[in-house]
């Protein structure tokens, strides 16, 4: 990733956008931030936020002509805020924050001719740079509009602060002058720039708006910037005023500091924003304004107008992901991290966890109004790290090892129908589904061969995604084509897969390969078994696999097998093409396993019903976490008599490998005749408790790794004997990781009592 790279990536997140209210005041006056304060009752607190914002804001704050109001996403549901109302409120309610904090002068000059608020803002803007400002004021006094607003809405007292705070920071007004062509003459030789303000009594010089740019305010004299025009019918804007000054003074300030005039200025005064705000499901809250309007809000009534505001911001996507919302963040700070991080050379890659923890589901695309993909910059991230050697090899090792098991001789199986030379069909049950103790594949498998025409043969292995989610590119295409290379030796049949995710990867990196779900077969050709599988007591939620994401066609195929089977069943919150991942996604379980627990528990907290799901993991995921779930093979195929499928629980990977193991060896006698004597593991047998057990999950370490330890221990003597209890410590290091296991014989079975595992190289401890 780039510089460019990362610019565009960033473009497309609009959290940082500002809220409309905002873009639409012509000085961005922080609304969202200014009503906070107001609900929470902290007066003083919104005065400062105005008087960071505004121009001489005991002034400005009583008569804002409040375009932000016409632009407020409130008005659909009860109403603009009364923004207007209650800033004049705050205003009543604080005194003036005094003289605010000026930069040290520039030695620069700068002439306003004119002392309307055009001018006065100008002038504001300017002190507080450093600028040295004088004012021409054709009246006795400086104000010009100001003078014509009822004293009740501004009192002379009110004006004459301003004015004097005006003078404090080192304004000079000069009153009774003669506006006209030769004053400009002469403070242009004076002077470093002029501002000529052309109000509705005082354009001397009859120079109209369409006479300069409209982004400079200049009108073609070098020093010389123009503003304070009215409206063609003659009325004024106050904040249309306070804006030509505002737009003058940066001008001016970017000229006398030998800036561009031009750069960068689109988002000066009213503009546009991409920022979205969700509607859905805000109630529609009355707009309140003042009985009174020149008395204006009583202090609880303008707290309670004040909440009304939605504090908009978009973060659809952190409000569906756990991940998101895990890092306290949003996309384009995450984007900005991940830059960071993917650039160090030397020291401490902080975000390689955060990297690695998105479960790439895609379901922040599909929320957000700008398509942003967190999903893309993670896996864009992991093949950049794999590539560079910067991906900790503790991330997905375990994932990848299960994947080689499952594509290795233990498991792996590639057979066509018994007693045919291809086949026209090919049932792919995955890896995961393969290792369910009652996943109902052999059932399954018979059901195919028995309603399908033309053949159907089985592939048992692993389609590559965990490369695929580790970022090892290389690893996933070796092992997609060598699927593949098996696939034509078939004959090219037809791909029938259980698993959501197979599907999708085959349909991605093997376009050739013709695929679709088991259910889709099942609803559209082969019908539904005759002998029916469990019945639930009452309707199931349905939980779609993330990779299923946009085959609408596969997920109403399940809802059609559903029906037909007469299970009824309810659709969650969040489904279809915006359904949650369960947690498995993205390998986030061995990046991060407490966050990865924290994905599952929000799944299943979507919903009071039992769930039903159609990928092994998904099921597998939320049983982990104490969810009732079904598999939808469990009601289409018989079970043992009087278990409730739904209470079955995680399997483990350990089970997972014995389960795969064994499937494939019982396949392979009862389908094709071709008896297989089971591998028997090394090393003796052991007995753990429930607790250890559920270290050994937590810690990925499998009964063969501890068999493993106990069998080099055994066999070697190389172990540690603690005299105090009489138990022994021992390791072994079979690949990358060292695995640990304390434990003492009883008889010819060992009792284990914990076990962990490292990376770290022990002096004088080998293999």
């Amino acid at each position: 990733m780039n510089q460019q790279d990362l610019r565009t990536i960033e473009a497309r997140c609009i959290e940082e956008e500002q809220p409309k209210c905002q873009a639409a005041c012509p000085i961005h006056v922080d609304v969202r931030a200014f009503a906070a304060k107001m609900a929470a009752g902290d007066f003083t607190g919104a005065r400062k936020i105005l008087d960071r914002t505004m121009p001489l804001p005991g002034i400005l704050a009583r008569i804002c002509d409040h375009p932000c109001e016409a632009a407020c996403i409130r008005e659909p549901v009860g109403g603009p805020i009364a923004v207007g109302a209650l800033e004049r409120a705050c205003a009543l309610a604080t005194s003036s924050g005094g003289k605010p904090l000026c930069m040290p002068q520039k030695g620069k000059t700068v002439a306003a001719l004119g002392g309307d608020l055009s001018a006065l803002t100008l002038a504001w803007d300017l002190a507080k740079k450093g600028f040295s400002v004088t004012l021409y004021v054709a009246r006795p006094s400086a104000g010009g509009i100001l003078h014509e607003i009822s004293p009740d809405v501004l009192p002379p007292t009110v004006l004459a602060e301003d004015i004097e705070t005006l003078k404090r920071m080192g304004v000079t007004i000069k009153t009774g002058q003669t506006v006209d062509a030769a004053l400009l003459a002469a403070v242009r030789r004076d002077c470093n720039a002029v501002y000529v303000e052309c109000a509705k009594d005082a354009n001397p010089l009859g120079v109209s708006r369409a006479d300069v740019d409209p982004v400079t305010l200049g009108g073609g004299e070098e020093g010389v910037f123009y503003g304070g025009w009215p409206a063609a019918d003659g009325s004024r804007s106050i904040m249309g005023l306070v804006a030509d000054g505002r737009r003058a003074a940066t001008s001016i300030d970017r000229l006398l500091t030998g800036s561009t005039l031009t750069a960068s200025r689109e988002k000066e005064g009213a503009c546009a924003t991409r920022t979205y705000t969700n509607l859905e499901g805000i109630p529609a809250v009355p707009r309140r304004d003042p009985a009174d309007a020149v008395a204006g809000f009583a202090p609880e009534d303008a707290k309670a107008e004040a909440a009304r505001c939605l504090k908009c911001d978009c973060m659809e996507c952190v409000k569906v992901c756990e991940y998101l919302k895990h890092y306290k963040g949003y996309p384009k700070l995450y984007a900005r991290q991940i830059y960071n991080n993917l650039s160090i050379v030397l020291g401490n890659h902080s975000m390689n966890k955060m990297i690695d923890s998105c479960t790439l589901c895609g379901l922040c695309t599909e929320v957000c109004p700008e398509d942003f993909s967190m999903a893309e910059l993670c896996l864009d991230s992991r093949r950049d790290m794999v590539k560079r050697g910067k991906m900790p090899p503790a991330a997905h090792e375990f994932a990848l090892e299960d994947m080689a098991f499952s594509n290795g001789p233990d498991f792996a199986l590639l057979r066509t129908e018994p007693g045919q030379a291809s086949c026209a069909h090919l049932f792919f049950p995955g890896c995961q589904l393969g290792g369910e103790p009652d996943g109902r594949i052999p059932e399954a498998y018979a059901f195919l061969r028995g309603k399908l025409t033309g053949g159907v043969g089985l592939a048992l292995g692993c389609c590559g995604a965990p490369a695929l989610w580790a970022g090892r590119q290389a690893l996933f295409e070796e092992v997609v084509a060598a699927f593949t290379a098996q696939w034509e030796g078939l004959g090219k049949p037809r791909l029938v897969t259980a698993c959501a995710s197979c599907l999708s990867v085959f349909r991605q990196a093997a376009p050739d390969i013709p695929a679709v779900s088991l259910w889709q077969v099942i609803n559209d050709e082969t019908g539904l078994p005759e002998a029916a599988g469990f019945t639930p007591a009452a309707p199931l939620a349905v939980h779609d696999s993330c990779t299923s994401r946009h085959d609408a066609a596969t997920q109403a195929a399940i809802r059609d097998v559903l029906q037909k089977r007469g299970v009824p069943f309810e659709e969650l919150p969040l489904s279809g093409r915006y359904t949650e991942c369960c947690g498995f996604g993205g390998l986030v379980g061995n990046a991060h396993p407490e966050l990865a627990k924290a994905v599952t528990e929000r799944r299943a907290a979507a919903s009071d019903r039992d769930f039903l799901a159609t990928c092994a993991m998904c099921r597998d995921r939320l049983a982990h976490v104490g969810k009732r779930a079904y598999h939808l093979l469990d009601l289409l195929f018989p079970a043992k008599e009087g278990v409730d499928p739904a209470t079955r629980p995680d399997p483990g990977f350990s089970m997972r490998h014995e389960t795969r193991a064994r499937l494939r060896r019982d396949l392979l006698a009862t389908v094709w005749n071709e008896p297989v004597d089971p591998k028997a593991p090394a090393g003796p047998d052991f007995t753990v408790s429930p607790e250890v057990r559920a270290l050994m999950e937590a810690r990925h370490i499998l009964d063969d790794d501890v068999k493993r330890v106990l069998a080099h221990a055994e066999t070697t003597g190389r172990k540690f004997k603690n005299r105090e209890n009489g138990h022994f410590l021992a390791s072994f290091t079979p690949h990358r990781v060292t695995y640990w296991v304390e434990y003492a014989m009883e008889g010819p079975t060992a009792r284990v009592f914990t076990a962990y595992s490292h990376r770290m190289t022990v002096a004088g401890v080998g293999k």
